[in-house]
């Protein structure tokens, strides 16, 4: 069957302002923030969940490959198709926040409402996610980060994106609507309990969109905090930055716990406009005149400057029911960082972080208009120095050669619940930037940024590096969030586990057309 008779159908379905055949926006649906691909032969943009299931049985019923996207903002090709035809369905309109239920404690959305919106939309009924975004949460998704492993503010204390999941609708290859959790009861109910029977829910999340499309979700909410609190240390070793924030986590004591390279903060600079809305917020939150008073006046006096240069910054945010609470919280983190060498300094960092969370995306390019690379390792708490260590040894051996081509490296350490200890290492150099620099960023922005030339040296370079690190977390039985295209799954995976997840796609998916490749997962068949 023809790609035509394709079109056809799908415009039958969604109408022409829905398919998008443009050879410009084809050619920039091919690149992600780092990894770059085939174009697709299409992409269409739903606005309508309920008619999602035709269009996908009449893609794959074309022997075409869909590809599902949400915000766009992966750094693993974990939409890039590496060879082959696709279908790019574009989940951004399907953005809905459907229900808001504070008597059962839950909201429903639809995969492409953004972290932001939720946000936003909860607060007016004193209401949060447990877990409630990423630093890209004015354009990540709820399809995106459940397909790809979200986490990070609240992750300390609630886990990833996949832990508040109670029950999902997904389509399947063949256009079927799956429900998942108390959904897939016959009888009507409230989804709150995934755990009747076995995890179907789990089954379709961090999969990258290898099983099927998640269209809704719903999730768990809480009540917000009556009390936050910030605290901030410097360390003039990792080591120690390290086993403050490790031991910290196994109290319990933090909803945000993450180590900053100074290679990071030594630069760092909050513009006035973050600073003006941390004081906004930090004068809401601080629970009172007195409240508010002694922290903006911590943040006048501290500023970013008080982190000593070459320091390793640890930044904490605890929130607790009562003040009392709240402060014994923060006097156990911070007896916990002095016993491990750490200096208190001003919290501005978080402030500034917890104040605004869903700043913009001027963060896809680095510091000066940079390029950047993230690949992240998560290790049980008493493994986090051995992998950090590894990382510094092996960066030690390419020192030389990152220096006359200008890469640098940051590393960003974090805990998140069950627990586990995050490492992150960042590689950085200059570069010529891909569609997603030049079109997710302020206009403002950008307009004051200069592209660098086009740097394939470096580029080699960093590439190099990172096949390098993930071979090293590979060989520490490190796990990765946002798989992708980027990180090895299936060919390290024990033969029985990974027999299992191939039998499960294949009764999904027997012609590997959903988002072929995908966690190697394998091309589509014929």
């Amino acid at each position: 069957m023809s790609q035509a008779s394709l079109f056809a159908r799908l415009r039958e379905l969604y109408g022409n302002e829905a398919l998008t055949v443009d050879p410009e926006a084809l050619g920039q649906a091919r690149h992600d923030v780092y990894a770059s691909g085939v174009e697709p032969v299409a992409i269409l943009a739903p606005r309508d969940a309920s008619t999602l299931g035709p269009a996908i049985a009449a893609i794959t019923g074309h022997g075409v490959a869909v590809v599902p996207r949400g915000g766009g903002l992966s750094y693993t090709a974990g939409y890039v198709l590496p060879a082959g035809q696709a279908v790019l369905v574009d989940l951004a309109g399907l953005d809905r926040i459907l229900e808001i239920d504070p008597v059962n404690m839950t909201v429903t959305v639809e995969a492409g409402a953004t972290w932001k919106a939720i946000h936003a939309a909860l607060a007016g009924h004193g209401l949060r996610l447990p877990f409630f975004g990423t630093f890209s949460g004015a354009g990540a998704t709820v399809g995106g980060g459940l397909s790809h492993g979200a986490l990070f503010f609240g992750s300390a204390r609630y886990g990833a994106a996949s832990d508040m999941v109670l029950a999902m609708d997904v389509v399947l290859a063949d256009g079927s609507l799956l429900s998942t959790g108390q959904a897939a009861l016959r009888a009507p109910c409230h989804p709150v309990f995934r755990g009747f029977g076995p995890d179907l829910a789990g089954l379709f999340l961090h999969d990258g969109g290898a099983f099927g499309i998640k269209v809704r979700a719903t999730l768990r909410v809480m009540r917000q905090p009556s009390h936050t609190g910030h605290a901030s240390f410097a360390f003039a070793a990792m080591t120690d930055a390290i086993a403050a924030l490790c031991a910290i986590q196994r109290e319990g004591l933090v909803e945000d716990g993450y180590i900053m390279d100074p290679g990071a903060t030594d630069h760092l600079d909050i513009d006035a406009a973050s600073m003006a809305r941390s004081v906004r917020a930090v004068a809401r939150e601080a629970g009172g005149v007195i409240g508010a008073a002694g922290a903006l006046l911590a943040m006048a006096r501290g500023g970013l400057g008080v982190i000593p240069k070459g320091h390793f910054s640890l930044h904490l945010v605890c929130a607790e029911r009562t003040r009392a609470g709240l402060r014994s919280a923060l006097a156990a983190c911070a007896a916990i960082a002095r016993g491990q060498r750490g200096q208190a300094v001003a919290p501005t960092i978080s402030m500034v972080a917890r104040a605004d969370p869903f700043p913009g995306l001027n963060g896809v390019l680095g510091p000066g208009g940079g390029r950047w690379a993230a690949l992240n390792a998560k290790v049980a708490l008493g493994d986090g120095q051995r992998l950090a260590a590894a990382f510094d040894a092996m960066i030690a051996g390419m020192a030389g050669e990152m220096e006359r081509l200008g890469v640098r490296v940051t590393r960003l350490a974090s805990a998140h619940a069950a627990p586990c200890f995050s490492f992150e290492g960042v590689f950085h150099w200059q570069d010529t930037w891909l569609p997603l620099h030049r079109s997710a960023p302020d206009p403002a922005y950008l307009a004051r940024l200069t592209e660098p030339a086009a740097n394939p040296e470096a580029r080699a370079l960093v590439e190099r590096l990172r096949d390098m690190t993930i071979d090293l977390f590979r060989r520490h039985g490190a796990a990765s969030n946002q798989i992708g295209r980027g990180y090895p799954f299936l060919p390290v995976l024990r033969d029985a586990p990974a027999a299992l997840l191939m039998a499960i796609k294949q009764a999904l998916d027997p012609r590997n057309l959903m988002n072929p490749g995908v966690l190697g997962f394998p091309p589509p068949a014929g």
